[in-house]
């Protein structure tokens, strides 16, 4: 029976937030409990099954993942790192191919990019066996990645509802590889443009007919996978740009062409991203909220997109919910609207015990000091003990009432991706006129309840106008920093390591 060494670190790196994302931001496996926890839309268990069905013997290393935030603490990714290397040099001999589900778009503060060391040293322990990965769809794809591989498979939806289909794909190459004892050829082409997934979401246009095509291209019998690499905006970085990547069975050529055909195609397009929902600026966003909660239109969802946790911010900045809390239009609602939420560890602790009491409440900005802490006088209406996010670690939670804004305090850094949580916290979210989330596009849990979505351009560490963003280490030209400039993509193509 083959063996398959398997593993991988799945985090989405913010480099413009203060925040060092450590040992407590994570859930990590190790050896057999990654086998424990397969669970559904999951690349790592989309991964296991299909080589398992195959006759195949997954070898587990390390499995860590954490909810999208600021860079990597160093020592902790090294650690990870040598856990992982650790079990990879004991096997050394024994392993027959290595396949991992990796994000794309990990940075580690003070080293850069994750993927690519990960890459180049197992390369560097098995020169000669196969090695494919799973990535995001929002992977920032790099020399060092692309030269210690010999496949990636990125999603295809966002938001992401193929993280099992995508592992299913990086397995298949696998097993490719090894029964045909072959290693298949690839192309990926660099495409200068810096892309937030508010304007790229695959339900609309234009990215519904470039992921058809991506479809389109894998039924053919000579193509493993094709995949748009969208990269990571919010991560200051040389390697930052879009990626068209293209693995063939054993043909360059084709190869090449398909992926200089998507990536021209791809640059043709860049205006035609915008926003997918409705958008406004904050103030702007709450009239028109008002105005849709005149006409019964409820409930009305927010995205406070600037501050958005699930791309890595901060997720407690506050100018947007001072103005909330001070808007008197919203303070003559006959209901409270929910706002969800802030990251304030010490406002959650200044809370337990104290359910049905009126208190002074410090909160906001305990880490991202670009807008200042708010203080105000209110009602703890319940906490919640333990709360899991997607199977983080879990941490308190505290609804906390001020006015006729109910906000939602979390101990731990979560996204604000379902309106369970609300529901946990005894709310019914359906009964609220307005609810405000820190996101950008809205989930499909949340887009179900809404009767109207407004993209709120608020400030924060994901900033949607990123052509007002100050990057230094970005390589220009790129477009939108860049918007007259010539774009050949044969000049940006870079072949397989074989």
């Amino acid at each position: 029976m083959k063996r398959i060494l398997i593993g991988g670190l799945h985090h989405e790196s913010n480099s413009f937030s203060p925040i060092i994302s450590g040992e407590g931001d994570f859930k990590v496996l190790r050896g057999d409990e990654i086998f424990e926890n397969i669970r559904d839309n999951d690349s790592i268990s989309g991964i296991i099954t299909t080589l398992e069905q195959a006759g195949y013997e997954p070898v587990p290393t390390v499995f860590a993942r954490a909810v999208p935030n600021g860079e990597v603490d160093g020592r902790f990714f090294q650690q990870l790192k040598n856990e992982m290397m650790q079990i990879a040099k004991q096997e050394r001999g024994r392993i027959d191919a290595i396949c991992l589900a990796l994000h794309g778009s990990m940075r580690v503060e003070g080293l850069g990019e994750a993927e690519g060391p990960i890459l180049e040293e197992l390369r560097q322990l098995y020169p000669d066996i196969p090695i494919f990965a799973s990535l995001d769809m929002h992977a920032t794809m790099t020399d060092r990645m692309h030269q210690n591989a010999d496949g990636f498979a990125g999603y295809k939806t966002a938001p992401h509802i193929d993280c099992t289909e995508t592992g299913v794909l990086a397995a298949r190459m696998t097993i490719y590889a090894l029964e045909n004892q072959t290693i298949p050829t690839t192309a990926w082409v660099r495409v200068p443009m810096l892309l937030a997934g508010e304007k790229s979401g695959t339900d609309v246009e234009p990215m519904i007919s470039l992921i058809d095509q991506l479809k389109t291209i894998e039924q053919s019998d000579d193509v493993l996978a094709a995949s748009i690499l969208m990269g990571f905006p919010w991560a200051d970085n040389p390697d930052s740009a879009v990626g068209i990547y293209v693995v063939t069975k054993n043909d360059q050529s084709k190869a090449d062409r398909l992926a200089l055909a998507l990536a021209k195609t791809f640059w043709q397009k860049r205006q035609e991203f915008v926003f997918v929902s409705e958008y406004a600026k904050p103030k702007e966003a709450i009239d028109r909220a008002l105005d849709y909660v005149a006409q019964g239109l409820t409930p009305v969802y927010l995205s406070d997109s600037g501050d958005n946790p699930t791309a890595g911010a901060s997720a407690d900045h506050t100018k947007f919910l001072a103005m909330l809390l001070e808007h008197p239009d919203i303070n003559k609602l006959t209901r409270p609207i929910i706002y969800g939420g802030l990251y304030d560890p010490a406002a959650v602790a200044a809370c337990q015990g104290r359910v049905g009491q009126t208190i002074e409440l410090r909160f906001g900005a305990a880490f991202d000091h670009s807008s200042d802490p708010l203080r105000y006088t209110g009602q703890v209406v319940r906490t919640l003990d333990r709360y899991h996010y997607h199977g983080m670690p879990p941490g308190d939670l505290a609804l906390f009432r001020v006015h006729q804004v109910l906000i939602v305090l979390a101990e731990k850094h979560v996204g604000f991706t379902s309106p369970e949580m609300f529901r946990e916290l005894g709310l019914a979210p359906e009964e609220h006129p307005i609810i405000v989330c820190k996101l950008g596009y809205l989930t499909p849990e949340h887009k179900a309840l809404a009767r109207r979505g407004i993209l709120v351009l608020s400030e924060g560490n994901t900033d949607q106008d990123l052509a007002q963003i100050d990057y230094q280490k970005v390589i220009r030209p790129i477009f939108p920093k860049d918007l007259d400039f010539a774009y050949d993509p044969t000049n940006h193509l870079k072949r397989g390591r074989r």
